[in-house]
């Protein structure tokens, strides 16, 4: 079972819906937790407000947003715990680590990411699953998760020692001077950039990789447009113009594990 961690709303279709799609066509059992158990649902602007003439350049993609609209079907997603049940499950499994075998955080950057940003049974439950060595993906502001959430060894960000991407600081400036005018703070969650809140979690300022100063976005045909940056058990990516090959990186990363854990019973 993978789970994906969601906020009350807000985030980005395009994060959540690709990589679900790529697991649970695999044939993956998926599952969601959000702040009180309630249906999350993504970013309306992405979704069906748009960006006046920017639209074509900011808002979710066709494909995406087809798979968006699937994934919000599914009656997992319909039906999600809270992170507090799943804090509770998660220390109720030690003993089948078969039974809870991936992590799963999307961004986003409208104001209600931060009830899972923020959240401290979110971050705790992040650091116990990726100390513990599943697979864990995470991507744009999702990666905030991961630099808060401390190991209980160490007292440091379960990314301090690990090399990781996220939004980088030219990304969400662009979006940010592309709005500002009539959207405000839309683009900007917090004063300090991702790129910066990540960064300063790091033992060496090297482990972030911006990737490409000119991205472009990947698709399902073409996901090597993509960047992502692998370590260990963990990937992450940048925005939604990585999520194909974040996707396909992830889901490589689960049937490894997979595959090991069959190994390991035989």
């Amino acid at each position: 079972m993978i789970l994906f961690l969601l906020p009350a709303g807000d985030y980005d279709p395009t994060e959540a819906a690709v990589p679900w799609a790529a697991l649970r066509d695999a044939g993956f059992e998926v599952r969601f937790a959000t702040p009180g158990g309630k249906v999350a649902l993504a970013d309306p602007r992405l979704t069906d407000l748009g960006f006046s003439w920017l639209s074509p350049w900011l808002m979710t993609r066709r494909a995406e947003l087809a798979a968006y609209r699937r994934l919000t079907e599914d009656p997992h997603f319909l039906a999600p715990s809270s992170y507090a049940e799943y804090a509770e499950y998660a220390e109720s499994v030690d003993a089948d680590p078969a039974a809870l075998t991936g992590l799963f955080v999307p961004g986003g950057h409208a104001a209600g990411m931060r009830t899972l940003l923020e959240d401290a049974t979110a971050q705790q439950l992040f650091a116990r699953l990726f100390t513990r060595g599943l697979p864990v993906g995470a991507v744009c502001h999702g990666v905030l998760l991961a630099a808060r959430a401390k190991d209980p060894a160490t007292g440091r960000s379960v990314l301090h020692g690990r090399r990781t991407t996220a939004l980088t600081s030219l990304l969400e400036l662009t979006g940010w001077n592309l709005t500002r005018l009539w959207l405000g703070r839309y683009y900007r969650t917090y004063r300090t950039t991702v790129q910066q809140e990540v960064t300063a979690a790091l033992a060496d300022p090297r482990h972030f990789l911006a990737g490409p100063p000119l991205p472009l976005r990947d698709t399902a045909a073409r996901p090597g447009r993509g960047f992502t940056v692998k370590d260990g058990n963990y990937v992450s990516a940048r925005w939604p113009g990585d999520c194909h090959r974040l996707a396909a990186d992830y889901l490589a990363l689960v049937r490894a594990h997979a595959a090991g854990a069959v190994h390991r019973a035989g």
